[in-house]
């Protein structure tokens, strides 16, 4: 089928193996997992249970994936750092200002933790955040059940920062 008169795209077909046979599509086996993980949260929320407190305040960090140079080369630009970890807790805890976990899937799917991976995870927990790695579901269902346990980190509120910027308080 043609749009406009241009000829259809065609999927860009993987190189075949040496022996000639096709590759397989490759699998996010991380990616699955990181889901599943995110879903039980929600269910755990949904139920009432204490971990579940934390799917409000997680978020994935979207650094990996294949990318074209040029989407790649503007995600730069726009403040994307390689190691980056793959989920973020916004919930400061046991004296923590939260935390930083980097995801990998269960074995045999595991993948070797990147030198920016670890680089990183020592960066934030010298910055006063838990880094953690955690290599597959239920390792990771297990930190954050532990985090959740931990004592909330309270702030003073009269030690505002002298930070200025567009008020976002007002409606």
């Amino acid at each position: 089928m043609t749009v406009r008169g241009l000829p259809a795209c065609k999927r860009r077909q993987r190189k075949p193996k040496a022996d000639g046979t096709p590759r397989k599509r490759p699998v996010d086996w991380e990616g699955q997992e990181q889901a599943v993980l995110i879903r039980w949260l929600l269910g755990e929320k949904m139920r009432g249970e204490p971990v579940g407190q934390i799917y409000d305040v997680i978020y994935h960090v979207p650094n990996g994936g294949q990318r074209s140079k040029s989407t790649g080369a503007a995600m730069k630009r726009q403040g994307v750092k390689s190691g980056v970890s793959d989920l973020v807790v916004m919930d400061a805890r046991g004296g923590w200002f939260g935390l930083y976990m980097e995801f990998k899937a269960s074995p045999p799917h595991t993948a070797a933790l990147a030198d920016s991976q670890h680089d990183w995870l020592a960066l934030a927990e010298g910055r006063g955040y838990c880094a953690v790695l955690a290599v597959g579901l239920e390792e990771a269902k297990a930190v954050l059940r532990r985090y959740v346990e931990l004592m909330p980190t309270y702030r003073h509120h009269d030690e505002r920062p002298a930070v200025v910027g567009t008020e976002w308080r007002k409606g």
